[in-house]
């Protein structure tokens, strides 16, 4: 069963959990108790291809799906459509440790390894629930989410998808990728401000009651397909599992030997998922959470006191420009012994006073298992160019961050255990950033992104991930933008059939 971190609604099944996105009145719902299992029982999935140990992880957590409905969904979601047979290879580098890459899915970003099972273990949470509704999938996305959401829930029957990423707040490529998406329930809309302001501004319409009673009244159910979505958060602990294992199976490791994790983090979601399988036994040493510029989080470890009132930093990875780490609400209950009244006044006053600040004791708990710094723009660019230089390896910005912060974690600590770094885009969702880093320099503004996209791989001998090839030959189908306060309007305008895909004054 699933319970409220804020303990304000009954416990409810996973499909239901997953159906539902988030508590509707309010909080993010987690397992009421995390499957143990032993070196033996980790072992014995040592052989299992990825969409095999998928199925086995998941029925772990998913005890209302039958094994054939989990096999099918894995089965589906992993395979041709990923560009690498292995889905998520790991690429060992001297002194470095691995890199695990998550970025071989069809939108060329880690979200993929979550967002290509999302939209099946939701379609059949709907059959499995008594209500004949439609779906409208609210998501929220600094960049990656979006297009991955968009292409796992496209043309999905009784499913409907609104995404909301900031305005000139993610890269060209990335923003080309949304609205160049096709399929009949599928809209794009960008948000003046920040991705504070998109995720805040879905957080608010989950949240109104009244609202969401209204368009149930017109058959309409509202979800999710972001992190705080736990069918979107489950199926990232099994890549965890999956380097441990291929670690193992390549002897670099012994079983029960521990190996750290880097993570390039903006919402939390993808190291709260290595947090879920360290608990479940997997032999992980520490977390170490890296941060960019918007470094709220490098922060909050470092003194307990959580506050989102700073300045917003728009970077060259901006899938972490993040101020408001929806997880860490997660992270906290599970620290703090599901102590749903302290987790609910945490977040009262992060809503209403923009911080909270922890115990002490707690704050000592959690430092011995995370591990948090940060990296600037220069430090990050400076990283790509160094790993391409004496590696020929090419990482992205995000990558680069998680590298910098590795290495400074280890230039601190002296601590040689094996670490793996998740690699969490392709390095062409960025090649104007990821050029620059290499050449020095940064190309003029009016120089087309796609342009360099091609000149990177000409200059490093790469090819571009197919999923951007031809991308500025798509025709752009969404151009909407507004404001936070009009993002209710625009699902209204869906419910109602009345939504326009163009915006007449951008």
């Amino acid at each position: 069963m699933y319970i409220s971190t804020r303990g304000n609604y009954s416990p409810v099944t996973a499909s239901k959990a997953i159906y539902l996105g988030m508590v509707p009145p309010g909080g993010l719902f987690v397992p009421e108790k995390v499957p143990k299992l032993s070196l033996d029982e980790i072992k014995a999935m040592e052989d299992l291809p990825y969409p095999a140990l998928a199925e086995k992880i998941l029925g772990y957590y998913l005890d209302d799906y039958t094994p054939e409905e989990i096999r099918e969904s894995t089965q589906a979601a992993y395979g041709q459509n990923f560009f690498h047979e292995d889905i998520a290879p790991l690429t060992l580098l001297e002194d470095m440790g691995g890199i695990l890459e998550l970025w071989h899915g069809p939108t060329a970003a880690f979200k993929d390894m979550a967002l290509q099972l999302t939209p099946r273990l939701l379609s059949q949470a709907i059959k499995k629930s008594d209500d004949n509704q439609e779906l409208l999938i609210l998501v929220a996305t600094s960049g990656d989410t979006g297009k991955a959401a968009l292409e796992g829930f496209k043309d999905v029957p009784g499913i409907h998808i609104a995404c909301f990423f900031p305005d000139k707040g993610v890269s060209k490529v990335q923003e080309l990728q949304m609205r160049t998406t096709d399929g009949k329930n599928t809209y794009v809309i960008a948000v003046e401000g920040n991705f504070d302001d998109c995720q805040n501004g879905v957080k608010d319409i989950f949240g109104d009651a009244a609202f969401n009673e209204e368009l149930a009244k017109k058959g309409w159910q509202l979800s999710s397909a972001n992190s705080i979505n736990w069918g979107r958060l489950c199926p990232q602990i099994v890549y965890y599992f999956y380097a441990y294992l291929s670690l193992t199976q390549a002897g670099c490791l012994e079983m029960g030997q521990p190996v750290h994790f880097v993570v390039p983090t903006g919402n939390f979601g993808n190291i709260l998922s290595a947090w879920y399988a360290k608990e479940m036994g997997l032999p992980i040493g520490k977390l170490i959470c890296a941060s960019n510029e918007n470094k709220v989080l490098t922060d909050f470890f470092a003194t307990g006191h959580y506050d989102r009132r700073r300045t917003f930093y728009k970077t060259s990875s901006p899938s972490m420009d993040i101020l408001i780490s929806s997880n860490l609400e997660r992270f906290l209950f599970e620290m703090n012994g599901h102590n749903a009244e302290a987790i609910a006044g945490y977040m009262r006053d992060l809503q209403e006073k923009g911080s909270f600040t922890i115990e002490e004791g707690l704050l000592q708990k959690m430092q011995e298992l995370v591990w948090a710094g940060s990296a600037n723009e220069k430090e990050a660019a400076a990283e790509i160019r160094r790993v391409y230089e004496k590696y020929h390896y090419l990482m992205d910005t995000h990558t680069a961050v998680g590298s910098v912060v590795y290495g400074r974690y280890t230039e601190e600590t002296k601590d040689e255990t094996l670490a793996v770094m998740d690699a969490t885009a392709s390095p062409f969702k960025f090649s104007k950033s990821v050029m620059a880093a290499l050449g020095d320099e940064e190309a003029p503004e009016d120089v087309d992104e796609l342009l360099i996209l091609d000149a990177l791989a000409a200059y490093t001998g790469n090819p571009a991930h197919p999923a951007l090839a031809g991308l500025d030959k798509r025709p752009v189908l969404h151009s909407k933008c507004v404001t936070q306060k009009e993002m209710k309007s625009v699902v209204e305008a869906i419910v109602q059939g009345t939504f326009s895909p163009s915006s007449s004054s951008k």
